[in-house]
């Protein structure tokens, strides 16, 4: 057992509460989780009715479960989802109440399971949570997604290493990167924060009209429209309520323009959807939209994302993230985008956050998707940023300015 491990599982715990949701007391408290979690969820529970938490109410998961369904289940009730448990989540957002999602998931649990089945059932969920995603998207509300280390998780990364070795070696990542183990986590947070802040000013200043990567097998151009927004750590709900919406967090992120995207993107780590690994993939785009597309390992599974519906097919975010960050100095793959994404620049296939631009949240959506902005059932993240990438900026004239070179910042902000 680490030294002052349940200090630390506590100081977890009262800053999902405290700091990064910032519950509030007039509030009810929503919390998914699989079952192993349920220490973190006793301590995070304790810790919102002492905020003066009015209701916390725990929806668990367990992944025996889910396998069971992919193995034995009619192969044609993939499209079935409890409405009850749409309903309830849009009802407990739209009464503007909290949400903690804590997310632990065995990358490799449906590997050996029928893709197009995964797909399908991947689909109907979005489709059914459409709603509540919606709101979550607009920042309706304060919202947090943290991580806990589950076995099969934790020796995905640490193979060899028996489950209590591997899972107290995520531990310590995890304390590590979230700044648990320091001295005033309080204090580092709010030093990290106001980082990123300045980050995502300086380019909100610049109004950058496209972005320009190029790195091993990238060389791609994403527009940017008018008025968007660079945000970062710092959120605040639409009821005025300051959050940080996901830990950790090492991001400065916008929205692209949906139509206005050339070139070729590789994804330089492997992405974790749906409880299978995509891999060495690459994607192709030619007037906003995927064109072409090749993977190693998951290319249905790939093809299953793009035709959700069409706007799966376009970008939904554009995310910055130096090399130097804690999660890529770890030298670690977390096979876990919530990590994986702070590891490294990425993007995102899907919806955009209709808070990035200027005006989005009170946009139609036609009017949204006018602007720029991209509506989809998805939002996926995948990882496009190394030590190699090179970022210009291009300005009205068409000249370009370094962001970033090496994967490093390329100015002082």
């Amino acid at each position: 057992m680490l030294e002052n491990f349940e200090n630390h599982l506590q100081t977890y715990a009262d800053l999902a509460v405290k700091i990064w949701i910032n519950l509030q007391p007039t509030q009810r408290l929503l919390i998914r989780a699989p079952i192993e979690a349920a220490p973190l969820v006793e301590k995070v529970t304790a810790s919102a009715y002492q905020a003066g938490a009015r209701l916390v109410t725990v929806i668990w998961s367990h992944e025996p479960l889910e396998l069971a369904r992919f193995k034995y289940a009619p192969r044609d009730s993939f499209d079935e989802f409890p409405t009850w448990l749409a309903d309830g989540s849009y009802q407990h957002l739209k009464d503007g109440n909290a949400l903690l999602s804590i997310y632990a998931e065995n990358p490799d649990l449906l590997k050996e399971q029928d893709q197009s089945l995964i797909g399908v059932a991947m689909k109907s969920r979005a489709r059914h949570m459409a709603a509540s995603s919606n709101l979550i998207s607009s920042n309706a509300v304060n919202w947090n997604i943290i991580s806990y280390p589950i076995p099969s998780w934790a020796r995905k990364i640490f193979p060899g290493l028996s489950d209590e070795q591997a899972v107290e070696k995520l531990w310590q990542a995890i304390f590590q990167i979230c700044r648990i183990d320091t001295i005033d986590p309080v204090a580092a947070w709010q030093d990290h924060v106001q980082q990123l802040v300045a980050r995502a000013g300086y380019m909100n200043k610049k109004q950058y009209t496209a972005l320009h990567y190029t790195g091993p097998g990238t060389d791609l151009t994403v527009g940017l429209p008018k008025n968007h927004i660079w945000l970062s750590a710092g959120f605040a709900s639409q009821n005025g309520i300051p959050f940080i919406a996901n830990v950790p967090t090492e991001e400065i992120f916008t929205l692209p323009h949906r139509a206005y995207a050339e070139g070729t993107v590789r994804a330089s780590m492997p992405l974790n959807f749906g409880g299978m690994l995509i891999e060495d993939f690459s994607l192709t785009l030619a007037d906003g939209k995927v064109v072409k597309y090749a993977a190693r390992q998951g290319e249905e599974l790939l093809r299953n994302i793009f035709e959700t519906d069409e706007g799966s097919a376009h970008f939904g975010e554009v995310a910055l993230v130096p090399h130097s960050s804690p999660i890529s100095q770890s030298k670690l793959l977390f096979f876990n985008t919530l990590f994986d994404e702070n590891a490294a620049s990425h993007i995102a296939l899907g919806r955009a956050y209709r808070f990035s631009l200027a005006g989005g949240v009170e946009m139609t959506e036609e009017q949204f998707n006018a602007a720029g902005g991209n509506y989809s059932l998805n939002h996926v993240d995948f990882m496009i940023g190394n030590a190699e990438m090179d970022l210009d900026g291009i300005t009205d004239s068409g000249s370009k300015e370094p962001v970033m070179r090496n994967g490093e910042w390329a100015f002082n902000e």
